[in-house]
């Protein structure tokens, strides 16, 4: 892990690039971005106690502003672990481009929606991130095509996980963990593995 001082100040000038660009291109809702140390960047990092050391391939899912991926790629800067973010809004996409060039993260970012990237042609990855980007159906259809032996998807939800727990889990096999955030005491992390569609 690196040193606290060190992701500490990669996370300030995150900040002070989300705010910059935040006033011509809405990349957190606005209440929230005088809270974003705790309401994004703690809430994002807060998949560091889930991630294992033979995590090396991350893919994030609607990266929007970039949570929790970025803050995940600050805090693991220097460990060789790789990040994709999928997100097809051209301005977000010039704004996490720009964040992982000046912070010298070893992230790529698809300006395009997952249904059009070919997961015959990318890395399968170990981990997937996705955060406030849909429920659980039909984020269970996106990660689907991306979705190895060993993969894992690591996914904030809010209280009507379980609910949606359930409608996917009328489509799809898939084991589950929950995990009590850190952050939102009516939020969770859930870890999904073993994703399969069911036959109908």
């Amino acid at each position: 892990m690196r040193p606290q001082a060190e992701v500490m100040a990669d996370l300030e000038s995150y900040a002070q690039l989300l705010e910059k660009w935040q006033a011509v291109q809405n990349l957190v809702s606005r209440e929230t971005l005088s809270e974003v140390w705790t309401r994004h960047f703690a809430d994002s990092l807060q998949v560091l106690k889930l991630v294992r050391e033979s995590d090396q391939a991350f893919l994030d899912l609607g990266s929007g502003g970039g949570f929790p991926a970025l803050p995940l790629a600050i805090a693991l800067k220097g460990s060789k672990r790789h990040f994709t973010l999928v997100e097809p809004n051209g301005r977000k996409v010039s704004f996490l481009r720009t964040v992982a060039r000046d912070l010298g993260l070893l992230v790529n970012v698809e300006g395009r929606r997952s249904d059009q990237i070919d997961s015959r042609e990318t890395i399968t990855p170990d981990v997937i991130t996705s955060r406030a980007l849909a429920s659980m159906p039909r984020l269970c259809s996106w990660m689907a095509p991306f979705f190895g032996q060993q993969t894992r998807a690591l996914l904030h939800k809010g209280r009507e996980h379980v609910e949606e727990l359930a409608e996917s889990g009328a489509l799809w096999h898939h084991d589950v963990l929950i995990t009590p955030s850190d952050t939102d005491d009516n939020g969770v992390l859930i870890e999904l593995t073993n994703l399969s569609l069911k036959n109908r």
